[in-house]
């Protein structure tokens, strides 16, 4: 019955996402066609595989990725053309993919792809408009966009909403009207600062009723240094930052300094361009300062071995490689790691322009293997010494407290130039070519006499401002973490196999505002959250589902589920068990006995898990350690990173596992004891300890039925609690912090299932 039940869900979704694609495909058949937006989609699906750039997969020599093969003659017959401008009758990709004869249709049958009929019809329709080429979206510079016009001029907040409504009046619906102020708090309060509003700031925000308000409560969290903490969790994905090296013995390692300066930065508001390149290249700056070096960091977070019988050179090429990918993908969106063995199938990466970006990262005096995970030091060399005296003078943002200086592993290029060769088929030994530095021309030729050299000179190329992809990739990827979506979806891949923008001309106005905006991180977000689009309520009406179900016009505000450091740090700070320290070394939480002793080698520092105690147990879960072969497993099941490689977008799941998670972790069953404790010494009736519980959770008042549901729960349990004391007080015992002296233990734990309950509430884990 479920799997029956499911594949109704699994079809009926379908249908609607195939209808609403026809629906635009339909449309744009009477307007002009566009050979990114409606042509490149669909050659790219079901044609480049034999017909695109791998030269190795090409058949019958024929390509339909570049105009100049596209408009070639046949190689077995010189009087037809591929494709004839204006003549679909005599174009023999026409003909093909609109051939009833099985043995002459393209895409081949057994290939077990097709075209419909609305998509032959638009390349018919494309080609009798002269089948014009253009290059790839992404690969085309953004230029301001005029902003558009709209119906309801009354609407729109800033030139964001007029992109914005502009696509949905065109779709025929209107936008939602703005959340009330209880819900967007919570929303922008854990979008800012990734902690929800006190009662203080709710009340203070609820009754004043001055035009200015909500931006005056904007300001106040992005000046909070809660904001760079949410801001790095982030951050942290894409810079696959992890606390121990990676594979079977997973020593540990000291990088947490280099996460402090990621704090840092991010509430310093560095500006994006040095924000990267600091970390690209900050040793390579002339008289780079201890910091600048520091935030080189970025670039040693990759997995390392220490396992004994390894082979050096292997497993330096594997460094190397991380590297390079995780540079395509973070600042890119760029899938780099498909030319790292062959051309790259569907973009213009070719494999020796893989390597010539391989080449800026080669140049590393580093080992594939350095000493014994017993005797090994924490940081492989190039690393630096950070020593108190530097943090007290100097990097004051590290959170230190013992006097023990710390190593950290940073970028440092040798004063002799390895060469760099292309490695066949992607083997670390097999040289073929040797090539220099360089980048993939498509994209922005790489000059090294205009832009250096090293990996300085890569950072300059980055931020040029012919540059297509930088601020596109950033302004979509912060899109995608205030509206859960981004203008791009394929927030990791901006190639001919990624997902066309939502709203092309709103990205590149973002992008190129951005950019001449001195590549201002807070002011881009300020313009997000200020919005009207963002400040719209989620409620959804069955007009918008059905026409809209993945909410791509933005005519309504998404529901968001809180990150996994987001959930347990919704219980701590709720519950004021939350210790605010910023930064610092990683912390071990509450875990089930025996997952690291089963899953690793058994050697070195980190082959037992040893708990912390006292305050470290109520940190944010951003300082969670991470061992990246047993990452924490609440953090997991609440779909956390590995963080084995470079991600920029955490996939979304809903499972039975989570509910149980939200039912039976202790971090969440501390807070619920630790808060009812609290609620418990305040002189108030249960009615008025239930509605503080509440509101200090939800952000709002509770309604009068969940309010009544809520007090006849603790009835209930105070008469079960009652019945078995013992129970009782076995329940309250949870947790390290210490207890408060409550004589009413049968109060006391009916008020803890009562917060327990408002905890695992979907609304508590929810943002909108």
């Amino acid at each position: 019955m479920r799997i029956a039940v499911f594949l109704v869900v699994v079809f009926a979704t379908v249908f609607l996402n195939t209808r609403c694609t026809h629906t635009e495909q339909k449309a744009s058949l009477s307007d002009s066609v566009d050979f990114n937006i409606h042509i490149r989609p669909i050659l790219s699906d079901r044609c480049f595989k034999c017909h695109g750039p791998d030269a190795n997969q090409r058949k019958a020599n024929l390509r339909l990725d570049t105009q100049e093969g596209a408009l070639a003659a046949l190689k077995d017959n010189p009087k037809a053309h591929v494709i004839m401008p204006g003549n679909p009758d005599q174009s023999e990709v026409f003909l093909r993919i609109s051939s009833s004869d099985t043995s002459q249709l393209m895409p081949p049958p057994k290939s077990n792809l097709s075209l419909n009929e609305n998509e032959i019809t638009l390349i018919k329709k494309w080609i009798e408009q002269g089948a014009k080429y253009k290059p790839h979206w992404a690969f085309i510079p953004p230029t301001q966009k005029q902003v558009p016009t709209v119906e309801h001029e009354n609407w729109p907040v800033n030139e964001i909403d007029y992109f914005v409504l502009n696509k949905i009046e065109s779709a025929g619906l209107t936008p939602n009207e703005e959340a009330d102020r209880e819900r967007l708090l919570k929303r922008v309060s854990l979008d800012i600062a990734g902690l929800p509003p006190t009662l203080e700031m709710q009340n203070r925000f609820v009754s004043d009723p001055s035009a200015d308000a909500y931006e005056k409560i904007v300001d106040e969290l992005l000046a909070q240094p809660q904001y760079g903490e949410r801001m790095a969790v982030h951050w942290m994905d894409v810079a696959r930052y992890a606390d121990s090296h990676g594979y079977q013995d997973d020593g540990l390692r000291t990088m947490w300094p280099w996460r402090d300066w990621v704090i840092h930065a991010f509430n310093k508001n560095y500006p994006y361009h040095q924000f990267v390149t600091w970390q690209l290249a900050g040793d390579l700056l002339p008289n780079p300062t201890k910091e600048q070096v520091l935030a080189t960091g970025f670039n040693r977070n990759h997995k390392i071995t220490q396992e004994g019988g390894v082979i050096d050179e292997e497993y330096r090429i594997e460094y190397v490689t991380d590297r390079t990918n995780t540079f395509a993908k973070a600042f890119l969106a760029l899938t780099f790691e498909c030319a790292h063995c062959h051309d790259h199938k569907y973009d213009p990466i070719s494999q020796k322009d893989y390597y010539r970006t391989f080449a800026f990262f080669n140049r590393v005096p580093e080992k594939g293997l350095v000493g014994d995970i017993q005797l090994a030091s924490l940081a492989d060399p190039p690393r630096i010494k950070i020593t108190t005296e530097e943090i007290n003078e100097i990097l004051t943002f590290i959170n230190k407290k013992d006097t023990t200086p710390v190593e950290v592993m940073v970028m440092k290029d040798s004063s002799w130039r390895r060469p760099t060769y292309i490695l066949t088929r992607g083997v670390y030994d097999a040289h073929g070519e040797q090539v220099s530095i360089g980048l993939p021309p498509d994209i922005l030729p790489f000059d090294s006499t205009r832009y250096g050299d090293d990996r300085l000179g890569l950072a300059n190329w980055l931020f040029d401002k012919k540059n297509p992809l930088t601020a596109r990739v950033f302004v979509n990827r912060m899109w995608q973490e205030f509206f859960g979506r981004g203008l791009v979806k394929t927030s990791g891949d901006f190639g001919m196999q990624g997902e066309m923008p939502s709203h092309p001309e709103l990205l590149d106005w973002l992008a190129v505002d951005f950019r001449d905006h001195g590549w201002d991180v807070k002011r881009l977000i300020k313009q997000y959250v200020m919005s009207a689009t963002y400040r719209q309520s989620a409620a959804i009406s069955k007009e918008k589902l059905a026409r809209d179900p993945d909410n791509i016009l933005l005519a309504r505000s998404s529901r968001k589920r809180l990150t996994a450091e987001g959930v347990r740090d919704l219980a701590l700070a709720s519950s004021g068990l939350l210790i605010k320290d910023i930064g610092g070394p990683s912390m071990k939480v509450y875990q089930p006995k025996g997952i690291w002793e089963s899953s690793t080698s058994g050697r070195g520092v980190l082959a037992r898990y040893v708990q912390d105690h006292g305050d470290d147990l109520y940190r944010r879960g951003l300082y969670s350690f991470i061992k990246r072969t047993v990452p924490p497993p609440g953090m997991l099941v609440f779909d956390a990173s590995n963080r084995d490689q470079c991600e920029v977008n955490r996939m979304r799941t809903n499972t039975p596992l989570q509910a149980l998670l939200l039912l039976n972790d202790p971090v969440i069953l501390e807070s619920a004891r630790v808060f009812a404790e609290r609620l418990m010494l305040e002189k108030s009736t249960p009615d008025e300890k239930v509605r503080k519980a509440f509101q200090t959770i939800i952000c709002r008042e509770p309604r009068k039925e969940e309010f009544e549901q809520l007090i006849k729960y603790y009835n209930e349990e105070k008469l079960n609690f009652n019945k078995t004391p013992d129970k009782a007080k076995q329940f309250v015992e949870v947790g390290e912090y210490p207890h408060e002296k409550i004589k009413d233990v049968i109060s006391l734990a009916a008020l803890m299932q009562v917060v327990q309950t408002i905890y695992n509430l979907d609304e508590a884990i929810t943002k909108s």
